[in-house]
Order: C-alpha cells, then sequence, then structure tokens
C-alpha cells in the first residue's frame, strides 16, 4: 500500500523509524555517486522532500540510474531510517525501485530549481509541479474547506446560484455574454430567449434564499468582462457570498472580521511547512503578520473619517483624494498597512460609489456599505446591509437608468414579508494572495483567465 509523504512528515517522524513503507511520487534532483544515488522525491502531498538513497546492490550495473531523472516518476519501496543530514530527520533506503514515467532531461523545462513566475504561466500544466505552485494549490484547498467549516459550523446552508444569469448584479455592464445560437435555417437568436450572460455575482440568486432559509453561502466561479492586466484582476475567478436574514451591518462585519480570523487561523494549524516556504523565499515576516490578523480586532474607520486621513497623509497618492471619490488600492493599502497597521473595516460610502442595492443611510448621501482592507492586497470584502424597502429600491433602480422589469423578482422580496437582510462577497484569490504573500493574483489559481490568454 503507498504511503503518501504528508502522512510521514506530518506526524512524529520516530514513529516511522524502521517501518517499511512503498512511496510514489516525482524526482525533484538526483545526484548519483560512485556507490550510492540520492534522490529527491515528492508526491504534491507536502512541501517537504523525501530524500532517497539507493545503494549499489540495488543497481550494480548503473542501468537504473540513466533513468532517474528530473521529473521522472518513481514507485520505491524501502525502510525509513534517521537520516544523518541536518535538514531532514529520516530518509528512505530503497530496496526496490521503479521508474514509472521517464522524463527526458533534454526537454523538460523544470530542470532548475527556479524559474519565474511569468514563465511558469507559459507552462500551466506542468507548473504545480513546482515547489511554490504545489503549496499555493495545498493552501487553497485548505482555505476553501475552511470556508465551509466557518459557515457550516455557523448554521448557514451552502447552495449554488446560476452560472448562466439574465441579470447584472452590479450594474457595470462588465459582463460576458452567451453568443446567440443559429436556429435550423442558420438565423441567430438567444437560447434562453433573450440576452444571458455569465454572472458577476451570486448575490441577487442569494438573497432569494436567505429570504427563505434565513442564512446561506455561495462558492463558486464568477467572471468580469472588464479589459484589465492588473496583478488584482482575473477574468475567471471564485467567489464567497453569504448572505444572512434579520441582519444589519453590525451583523455583515462581525461575520466578515470572524471569518477571516477563522481562516488565517486554520492555514496557521494545518500549512505550517507551505506558510514557512512562503515566509523564506516571498515574504519575510510573514508569520507574525498573520498572527497579527487573529489575535487584534480590526479597526473601523467611516468612509468620510477615511477621506480627511488620506488628505492629510504624509505622502502623495497617483489618484487624488476627495469625499466622493471611490478609493483606489493605493489608497486602501496605506490605510491598513501604514496608517492602522492592521485589516480596517471602512463603512458608511457615498451612495453613487455604490451598487444599488445598498440600503440608503438616513443621511440620504451615503449607504450601509463596507469594505475590509487589507495589507499587500486592498480591498479584501465588500458587503452592505441590502435595501429592504419597496419604495426606495424602486427610487433607486429608476435613478441608475435600470429597467423594473428586468427586477421584477428581486422588487417582490421587497412586497412579500421583507426583512433587514446583509450579506459580502469575497474574492478567493485575493484571499490567496493575502494568506501567502504571492504578489500576482494569476499565480494562486491554477488556470487562469484573462485578456488574451484562456488557454489550457
Amino acid at each position: 500500500m503507498r504511503t503518501k509523504l504528508r502522512e510521514i512528515f506530518g506526524s512524529d517522524p520516530l514513529q516511522w523509524m524502521g517501518k517499511e513503507v512503498t512511496v510514489c511520487g516525482w524526482i525533484r534532483t538526483a545526484r548519483g555517486q560512485k556507490s550510492v544515488t540520492f534522490l529527491e522525491v515528492n508526491d504534491g502531498t507536502t512541501a517537504l522532500n523525501l530524500q532517497v538513497v539507493i545503494g549499489a546492490e540495488i543497481d550494480p550495473d548503473r542501468k537504473l540510474l540513466p533513468l532517474l531523472t528530473t521529473g521522472s516518476s518513481v514507485k520505491i519501496r524501502g525502510s525509513l531510517l534517521q537520516s544523518p543530514g541536518k535538514n531532514q530527520a529520516l530518509e528512505l533506503r530503497a530496496e526496490v525501485v521503479e521508474v514509472i514515467g521517464f522524463c527526458d532531461p533534454a526537454r523538460y523545462p523544470l530542470q532548475k530549481k527556479e524559474h519565474s513566475f511569468e514563465f511558469l504561466r507559459t507552462i500551466a500544466h506542468l507548473r504545480p509541479r513546482t515547489q511554490t505552485q504545489g503549496a499555493v494549490l495545498r493552501v487553497r484547498s485548505a482555505l476553501a474547506m475552511a470556508t465551509h467549516l466557518f459557515f457550516q459550523e455557523r448554521g448557514f446552508f451552502y447552495v449554488h446560484t446560476p452560472i448562466i444569469t439574465g441579470s447584472d448584479c452590479e450594474g457595470g455592464g462588465e459582463m460576458f455574454r452567451l453568443a446567440p445560437t443559429p436556429d435550423n435555417e442558420g438565423k441567430a437568436h438567444d437560447f434562453f430567449g433573450k440576452p444571458a450572460y455569465l454572472t458577476v455575482s451570486g448575490q441577487l440568486e442569494g438573497e432569494i434564499l436567505a429570504l427563505a432559509l434565513s442564512d446561506i453561502y455561495t462558492f463558486g466561479p464568477t467572471f468580469r468582462a472588464e479589459n484589465s492586466n492588473t496583478s488584482r484582476h482575473l477574468a475567471e475567478f471564485w467567489m464567497i457570498e453569504p448572505e444572512m436574514a434579520f441582519a444589519d451591518l453590525e451583523d455583515d462585519i462581525e461575520c466578515a472580521e470572524s471569518y477571516l480570523k477563522y481562516c488565517v487561523r486554520y492555514v496557521m494549524a494545518h500549512c505550517k511547512e507551505e506558510l514557512s516556504l512562503f515566509e523564506r523565499s516571498l515574504e519575510p515576516g510573514l508569520l507574525a503578520r498573520l498572527e497579527q490578523v487573529i489575535s487584534h480586532p480590526f479597526a473601523r474607520i467611516p468612509y468620510t473619517e477615511a477621506i480627511d486621513i488620506l488628505k492629510k497623509a504624509p505622502r502623495s497618492f497617483v489618484y487624488p483624494v476627495a469625499w466622493g471619490v471611490d478609493l483606489q488600492s493605493e489608497h486602501e493599502r496605506f490605510l491598513a498597512e501604514e496608517y492602522c497597521k492592521k485589516p480596517v473595516v471602512v463603512t458608511d460610502y457615498p451612495k453613487e460609489l455604490k451598487a444599488f442595492y445598498m440600503r440608503e443611510n438616513p443621511d440620504g448621501k451615503t449607504v450601509a456599505a463596507m469594505d475590509l482592507l487589507v495589507s499587500r492586497v486592498g480591498e479584501l470584502i465588500g458587503g452592505s446591509q441590502r435595501e429592504e424597502r419597496l419604495d426606495v429600491l424602486e427610487h433607486k433602480i429608476a435613478s441608475r437608468g435600470l429597467r423594473k422589469e428586468d427586477y421584477w423578482w428581486y422588487l417582490e422580496l421587497r412586497d412579500y414579508g421583507t426583512v433587514p437582510h446583509a450579506g459580502f462577497g469575497l474574492g478567493f484569490e485575493r484571499l490567496l494572495l493575502f494568506v501567502t504573500g504571492m504578489e500576482n493574483i494569476r499565480d494562486v489559481i491554477p488556470f487562469p483567465r484573462f485578456p488574451n490568454h484562456a488557454e489550457f
């Protein structure tokens, strides 16, 4: 039976001393000496490699050695013994070595230990085998698990909202429209009888389900047809969107802060080797930064106060600061990194800056919205209390130039047993940037989709 390396390294090494195991994986490095061959093998389940020692008795004619190349897959049976090396507690003394799949070293592009992230994006079918990308994918898996655990423990129901939609949740129009389909006579027509799009958010449908089940969350792919080539944007990304009935903005903020802390705590407990790798290679001080997230309450600043802080900042910004303008990434990062030095929730934005569904405050100028800003990323979470008053919502839809007919079902929710409710959206890849210290969002999703790139 195969033993995964995560099992070996994830427990007390002493309990494995002298045990016979069979491991499978890919060769990271191979060093052949006169009477012995050393392999570094990794099976993708951990950031740690297992050193394999192959004695001359295993390969007396040295016929096996030319096949033990970087990238080749192997199956090895042997005994785990204490390693005399400084950087590992165990090594595997091979008894049987089988090359499952040979990898030609003359053509395999991952021969070097270090490659640029830009280069690795061109070989997305191979980059998960690298140490950093493998670690990112394992953290991604852990954060997905933490997401489900957090909301399930709070009594939320996991629901599935449509990927194909007929409504623009954000009202920005940056949606991928499904191409018309030719009929039997070759004439183009809309398959659904009207224009349909890939969703930018599951929020509106999530509200329907929250107003029946109380607390729900979605976790799925979303799409933005925004011609953006920044390190913070993708055309396809994953969103986590909880919706809570009988809840206001304060409930929304509490849920967002608790969720982020839960995720960080979970990853620190379950991905220690991966985080140590990121701290060594990407961001010195990563672990201390994450520890601060879980050990201190987040800061709270109203938008108006945030504007005053930015105006008085001892530095200049590329984008001008004034009341009524949207905060840019440089503003958000200044507030989180330099002014508050921890995550900060900015509330009560001007209503013109936010979507039509956000609840208008009594001042008539702002809405009950919140953005959770963090270091390195800027906005991580955006949420609000939803507008539950039918007359106010109708006025807001009309003032935005939207058609009432397109939102008839959304309006009826306010006419049939309306309740205060709130929710937020979190871009999953931005969460990964924050937790790992990676710089570019294209490097925390297995197959990035952005303008002029949809390979694999």
